[in-house]
């Protein structure tokens, strides 16, 4: 049994952040059923190019494996009747939307008490629930910039840069996350559940951390550096070799000694510039061009050979396929396969959290959910007859009524991902 096998999560999801965040949940065994918007054409991710055809995208695929799909329309009164029996036996409900839409849609902890006052509601959104941006759209690249990242980022004198990944949306789904876990684990002990108001703005602000905090207390300006030095270690970045590039890096006083005798240099472990830590920070300008010039006279792997024996912390900068197929990548069992109808075998990435002794937690993976696949089993799992899901479906709570009369509502986009059109009950918008 995985350990969050008795965890059931209630997910209005999309894009990135999102469904990262649950999918390791999914991964550790929770029941991640995830309502998808009829209207929009549900997780706005299916469609994300280059790789997208029908409903279904590479993309999705990459942020989606091992949870359910639910076409619903939580705006309806019919679908919100199935919404609130799905709360009821739910551990919590989890979302990435705009700060101000969880109100609107009714599906924060003050909206569904009465329902199940032990639901946990987990919030994920661009700017929080409170504060003058709330209702502001949160994207990665945005918030890269608003916290300062792109600032430290680059070579010094060049333009700002972003970080290549999408680090701040991850690290905003592994935040909600845990605070999820946290607001679970809390309900369970206390009987009551509560609200998790996570932002993707407060995750990217607390990782500027030690930087953060020497200039707030001695105004310390942090600044790009060259060849994406430590900012105080010295030697700690990447150089050039003969043929490609690499990382070293002294993190420790032991690792200097050990790499000038790699350089076949001990003059410079007893010049006094360079004794210490501060030392060497003092005169980085002097130093680090030596370095660079002895780096320069080897390749690579005959830098890493000897690196590598003297446990000095090193290692290539590896292209992208050089990451996937490094052996302790597979080693690991970090890429995990599956079955796609439309893209035949699929080869992704597992999950790094790991609960267990090695290998315990490593179990076959399911591929992201056809959009609406689980609709039927999840009603038949509430115990509704064909009767009862009959009204619900003419009541439009899995999409637009039969009757071209009740159709169209006017569009709007909202959402902490990417907008895009979907309809919207006057009353609250969808996701």
């Amino acid at each position: 049994m995985r350990p969050l096998e008795d965890v059931r999560i209630v997910s209005l999801e999309q894009y990135g952040a999102g469904p990262f965040g649950s999918m390791h949940l999914a991964d550790l065994g929770a029941e991640v059923i995830k309502i998808e918007d009829p209207g929009s054409g549900g997780d706005v991710g299916r469609y994300v190019p280059p790789y997208a055809g029908g409903e279904d995208s590479l993309f999705f695929e990459s942020f989606n494996k091992n949870k359910s799909s639910m076409l619903l329309d939580i705006r309806t009164p019919a679908g919100r009747e199935v919404f609130h029996d799905l709360v009821r036996s739910a551990d919590a409900v989890y979302s990435n939307l705009r700060g101000d839409v969880p109100a609107k849609l009714g599906i924060r902890y003050a909206d569904l008490a009465e329902v199940n006052p032990r639901i946990v509601c987990c919030s994920l959104t661009g700017f929080g629930m409170t504060g003058p941006r709330s209702d502001e759209p949160g994207y990665d690249y945005v918030l890269q910039a608003l916290a300062g990242w792109m600032s430290v980022t680059g070579e010094p004198g060049g333009a700002p840069q972003k970080a290549g990944l999408s680090l701040v949306d991850y690290s905003g789904g592994f935040v909600a996350a845990i605070a999820l876990l946290a607001g679970i684990h809390q309900a369970r002990r206390d009987g009551v559940g509560t609200d998790c108001d996570l932002s993707l703005y407060d995750t990217a602000v607390s990782l500027l951390t030690y930087p953060a905090t020497w200039h707030l207390t001695e105004g310390y300006e942090p600044r790009r550096t060259h060849h994406s030095a430590h900012p105080s270690l010295v030697p700690f970045q990447a150089f050039e070799a003969a043929d490609g590039w690499l990382v070293v890096g002294c993190a420790k006083e032991k690792f200097w000694h050990r790499l000038v005798a790699v350089l076949d240099r001990p003059d410079l472990a007893s010049d006094p510039r360079f004794a210490t830590f501060a030392d060497r920070d003092r005169h980085r300008d002097v130093l680090v061009p030596v370095l660079e010039d002895l780096f320069r006279e080897r390749t690579v792997e005959a830098w890493l050979e000897p690196l590598y024996a003297a446990r000095i912390p090193c290692a290539p900068i590896h292209e992208v396929a050089g990451a996937l197929e490094d052996p302790h990548t597979l080693a690991r069992a970090l890429v995990v396969e599956t079955e796609h109808p439309r893209f035949g075998t699929v080869r992704s990435l597992r999950s790094p959290v790991r609960v267990g002794p090695p290998g315990a937690d490593v179990a076959p993976a399911r591929g992201g959910p056809p959009m609406g696949r689980d609709t039927d089993d999840v009603l038949t799992a509430l115990g509704y007859d064909d009767e009862r899901v009959a009204a619900l479906r003419a009541g439009g709570a899995f999409g637009p009524p039969p009757d071209p009369a009740a159709a169209a509502r006017p569009l709007s986009e909202v959402g902490s991902g990417v907008e895009h059109p979907v309809p919207e009950a006057p009353s609250a918008p969808s996701l």
